[in-house]
């Protein structure tokens, strides 16, 4: 019997977005069990949650479901969700929210495929998020060419305003090396009290997590950012380039 069905409810929990489908892996294999030493991409994102303490993890499951939840629950106690039709981040959390209808802490959203990311920047995004009594916390990072990921948009005094996808950027934005990681900290209730209200009125027709910034910035609740120490800790895995490029990341991570 798990910690959660014995004890109290958790002050955090964890959603683990591992729905997309990966097709520029040309792989047959779901995207999130592609392997770095031998451990799946997503196992990687599960231990550096529970490494800080994350007792309760909700994983958003969608192409291949099956093999990707075999994977995986005879060894970590997972909560499996699936998202049967990509449709957005947004639509990805909504989904887990249906197990999370009591929880009320901080919810820590993970990407499935960011299998570099530390304990140690989880650690540093709660402490700010829970210290500064925010709605929201996202990590960033800075590259001189942040192609493929949303943009920060921030004030004259630095305050975060949006995020805005690559997509639906002008070249002003696109200009702009600060991108969204895809990691944040929420605080639960101010997540539920937006999540209705993001539409999908963007080019891709999809519902953003990133709009719940937006949103929150509307009604006042405040919001912040930590930014990553390096950009390697953050960068997504979408192709076999990308694998190829993480292993020897983590090959001389483990080194030092």
């Amino acid at each position: 019997m798990s910690n959660r069905e014995t004890h109290s409810e958790p002050d955090r929990v964890a959603i683990v977005l591992a729905a997309g489908e990966g097709k520029r892996m040309r792989s047959p294999l779901p995207k999130v069990l592609h392997e770095i030493q031998g451990v799946p991409l997503a196992v990687h994102v599960l231990r550096a949650a529970r490494e800080v303490g994350i007792e309760r993890v909700v994983m958003v499951v969608g192409h291949g479901k099956e093999t990707v939840r075999s994977a995986i629950e005879d060894d970590w106690d997972c909560e499996f969700v699936i998202q049967p039709v990509q449709r957005g981040t947004a639509d990805a959390v909504n989904r887990a929210m249906e197990v999370l209808t009591g929880f009320r802490g901080t919810m820590v959203v993970l990407s499935g495929d960011v299998p570099l990311l530390r304990a140690e920047t989880i650690k540093t995004m709660l402490a700010e998020h829970e210290g500064e009594d925010r709605g929201v916390t996202l990590l960033t990072a800075i590259l001189e060419d942040p192609t493929g990921y949303g943009r920060i948009v921030r004030d004259a005094a630095g305050t975060v305003e949006a995020i805005v996808e690559e997509k639906d950027a002008d070249d002003e934005v696109r200009a702009i090396r600060e991108f969204n990681s895809g990691i944040y900290c929420f605080n639960t209730d101010q997540l539920r009290s937006v999540l209705d209200s993001i539409g999908a009125d963007n080019r891709q027709r999809e519902f953003y997590l990133t709009d719940a910034v937006h949103l929150m910035k509307m009604k006042g609740v405040p919001v912040g950012a930590v930014v990553a120490e390096t950009a390697d800790e953050v960068l997504g895995v979408n192709t076999p380039e990308d694998l190829e490029r993480t292993r020897a990341l983590y090959r001389a991570r483990q080194a030092r």
